[in-house]
């Protein structure tokens, strides 16, 4: 019996074969996964990190410079 013969393949079936071609198996998407968020951690950290020496030094309530632009 042939695949055509079997009906339509469900989606998440022919996901799994592109990413498995691609190389990209459970654990790499795994690790891929977490420096994502690792990263996401890393970037709000720093944001709360500039917003707070920003209050610090009692510019919280200042508005933005206009810049030039030639």
């Amino acid at each position: 019996m042939t695949r055509a013969s079997k009906g339509p393949r469900k989606a998440c079936c022919l996901i799994s074969e592109v990413l498995e071609e691609a190389g990209l198996d459970r654990e790499k998407a795994r690790r891929f996964r977490r420096q994502i968020l690792e990263g996401t951690i890393l970037l709000c950290r720093w944001q709360l990190e500039r917003m707070d020496r920003s209050e610090a030094a009692g510019r919280s309530g200042t508005r933005a410079r206009r810049v030039n632009v030639e």
